[in-house]
């Protein structure tokens, strides 16, 4: 039964850790007006040269910054229901 237990409580805690949304979908619906070029600022999707001092700063850094919001982009990234861990997967899909 212990072992049952301890199993299902690991389980449970990776999944907390997960996206709970596709980054494609959530990049699409909220992200790809800025981060297609619309705004000569905001990195594109898969430009790893201007990801990379982004990327540098940390990735709890970059999160705040989509959370709190930074320069053009408003809080949260236009992304309403993005959890923290939603941010860090779009982060890492666009960044790539």
């Amino acid at each position: 039964m212990k072992k049952y237990l301890l199993v299902a409580g690991f389980a449970a805690i990776s999944c907390v850790a997960q996206a709970a949304q596709d980054p494609e979908a959530v990049f699409n619906k909220a992200c790809a007006a800025c981060h297609n070029g619309a705004l000569p600022m905001a990195p594109k999707k898969g430009d790893k040269a201007a990801w990379e001092p982004r990327l540098a700063k940390g990735m709890d850094t970059l999160v705040q910054s989509v959370t709190n919001g930074l320069n053009a982009m408003p809080p949260k990234g236009m992304c309403m229901d993005c959890s923290a861990e939603d941010y860090k997967a779009v982060i890492e899909w666009m960044s790539q």
